[in-house]
């Protein structure tokens, strides 16, 4: 029943598109006054969403299995949590769940733009219904969640255990507010150009939305790199899978965006820059869902694998794509005037090279993410990009950004003079001794190890002595800047000093190194709801006399049947001491890998405050300074 109601639901949702659609051209045309019938029909389509989404969730928790959704991805002895936050842990809900933050998001759009232009706010509107149009086709033609199985069976297929995890579980909601929150920035800023809108008051209004998409963004990011790193038993935060950079990419743009919105709110300068990132945000966003959705990537994070679904959301892309260009080549303006120039030596100038800094770093991954799919394509030959590719093309260029980081936001707009030139140099001068301090036991890469030291530590504390000197003036910049710099702080002293050891032990046997000895003590069986757990237990001796009890798991899924590995994790403010165990097949062995990760925590913490400069930012009425 419930999955007959969300059906009808999804339709019903969709006819309101056209009504919609009808009213907005209609007022668009013939009154003064923005028609308030318009609002009540995009809250009717929202609610018809949601209902459609309520029925999918309904259809799970009940564990309908004349649902084929439901039956490939659910199972009857699946725990509560994991049956609802298997609604969106798929390829079909996943999009219903877009479809619900578009609708949400748009009816949000209406109700807080009141104060905006009426022809500005129903061309808006247009644009976004033109998105959300294609997506129910989508969902209806090639992914409908509602499909019907007869006969129908008595168990499901299970949902993959990997995803079983509440970090992934809440992970799709917030990175799909973030994707879809720049939909919103698209269809406005299509609007606005469009219009001739481009102007201060616009630059307000849309800062509020393009801080929502970045704070949503980097916290679902945030949750991807935190689940990979305990769930998938890698070891790492971030391997650069092409998944990964489908997230990263929008982000880029998104935090290039941002920052050219506070030159345009202050100037009204750099427009070009931010008609064009807005539409290469959701464009990179549609780009990550087809790349996802058509089987082309090979990832652990893919749902789908049928060309056909791929080959819409492909077409559908390139007709926006050609949408924005041609409104942006036939109704863009560029308005030349004294306003336009301005001093190489000024706030606007530090945040142009910082624009040219993020989309290099922006082309790096692009190139890494997509060329080995058209050199499949072209020659069938299948590469992997890996780390290596990305070190080797960021680094260099990382340095003297992250130096320009650390000068330009201490500038004046319009012209500026570097001041206290003295404490500048003293601090280059400190982080460099520093850097070779810690530089001078490593075997190799001392030099580029130590420009790279220098340049973050310098960034760290121009940050860390502005967040305390300027106590609450420019509070939400000094918060993200100084996150930032302490997310590359931990980063570089995390690659460099990680310690891995690899090896096979049998139960009762030990493995020395020169820090610390493994020892294997024993394993225990347990049953849960819908696993059985093995769990080893290790105690692991180190130099300084302390013992680590660590105790890492293999869980054997019943439905489906899937033997996953979970790693145990002991963690302080320093370090990460992380274990993870396999079975060798038919041996007595397990093969057991141990890391000591430094300063991992503080990777989390630092996106966390990367994300609360954000928020800061969203509730600020006044100018950035």
């Amino acid at each position: 029943m419930s999955s007959l109601i969300g059906l009808y639901s999804l339709f019903f949702g969709f006819s309101f598109s056209f009504l919609i659609v009808l009213n907005s051209v209609k007022n668009f045309r013939d009154t003064k006054n923005f028609d308030n019938r318009i609002i009540f029909l995009t809250f009717l389509q929202f609610f018809f969403v949601i209902v459609s989404f309520l029925g999918l969730i309904a259809s799970f928790i009940s564990s309908d299995f004349s649902n084929e959704t439901v039956f490939n991805h659910s199972h009857t002895t699946k725990p509560l949590f994991y049956k609802i936050s298997g609604t969106w842990g798929n390829h079909e809900g996943s999009l219903l769940l877009w479809l619900f933050v578009l609708t949400f998001f748009l009816l949000l759009f209406l109700l807080r733009s009141k104060n905006q232009p009426k022809r500005y706010r129903i061309l808006t509107l247009l644009f976004q219904q033109i998105i959300i149009i294609g997506f129910f086709i989508f969902i209806i033609k090639t992914s409908n969640p509602f499909n019907y199985i007869f006969p129908v069976p008595s168990e499901g297929l299970g949902l993959n255990p990997i995803l079983q995890d509440p970090a992934l579980a809440i992970h799709p909601p917030i990175l799909y507010l973030g994707y879809v929150g720049s939909s919103i920035i698209f269809s406005s800023t299509l609007s606005a150009t469009a219009l001739n809108y481009i102007s201060k008051e616009w630059a307000i209004h849309i800062k509020q939305w393009v801080l929502v998409s970045w704070i949503f963004l980097t916290l679902g990011i945030l949750l991807g790199s935190i689940w990979a790193y305990y769930e998938l038993g890698w070891g790492g935060f971030w391997f650069w899978d092409p998944v990964e950079n489908v997230s990263l990419m929008p982000w880029l743009a998104l935090t290039t965006l941002f920052h050219c919105i506070l030159v345009l709110e202050k100037r009204l300068i750099l427009t070009s820059w931010v008609i064009i990132l807005s539409i290469s945000t959701f464009t990179l966003s549609m780009c990550g869902t087809f790349l996802v959705r058509s089987g082309i990537l090979n990832s652990v994070h893919t749902f789908a694998n049928d060309p056909e679904r791929g080959l819409f959301i492909l077409i559908f892309l390139f007709c926006l794509i050609f949408l924005s260009l041609f409104i942006f080549f036939f109704f863009h303006k560029i308005k030349r005037n004294d306003s336009d120039s301005f001093f190489w030596l000024s706030k606007e100038s530090s945040i142009l090279i910082n624009n040219w800094f993020m989309m290099y770093f922006l082309s790096v991954v692009l190139i890494g993410t997509v060329y080995p799919i058209f050199l499949d394509v072209l020659s069938s030959k299948k590469i992997s990009v890996g780390p290596p590719f990305y070190n080797k093309l960021i680094i260099p260029f990382l340095i003297p950004f992250l130096l320009a980081m650390a000068i330009g936001p201490k500038l004046k707009w319009i012209k500026s003079n570097l001041k206290n030139k003295f404490n500048l140099i003293l601090l280059l001068v400190i982080s460099l001794l520093i850097s070779i301090l810690i530089t001078n036991n490593l075997d190799d890469g001392f030099l580029i190890n130590t420009i790279l030291i220098t340049s973050s530590f310098y960034l760290f504390f121009i940050t860390l002595r502005d967040l305390i000197s300027r106590k609450f003036k420019n509070l939400s910049q000094n918060i993200a800047h100084f996150g930032f710099s302490l997310l590359i702080l931990s980063i570089l002293f995390n690659n460099i000093f990680s310690t891995e050891i690899i090896t096979n032990l049998k139960i009762g046997e030990s493995f020395q190194s020169k820090n610390f000895k493994i020892n294997f003590e024993k394993v225990e069986r347990k049953d849960k709801q819908n696993f059985k757990s093995i769990i080893g237990k290790f105690n692991i001796e180190n130099s300084n006399g302390t013992i680590d009890q660590l105790n890492p798991e293999l869980r054997i899924y019943n439905q489906p049947n899937i033997v996953t590995s979970e790693a145990d994790i002991k963690t302080n403010i320093f370090t990460d001491k992380f274990i993870t165990m396999n079975l060798v097949q038919n041996q007595e062995y397990f093969n057991i890998r141990y890391q000591i990760k430094p300063l991992m925590i503080w990777i989390w913490i630092s996106v966390l405050l990367i994300s609360f400069g954000g928020l800061i930012s969203l509730f600020k009425k006044k100018y950035e300074n």
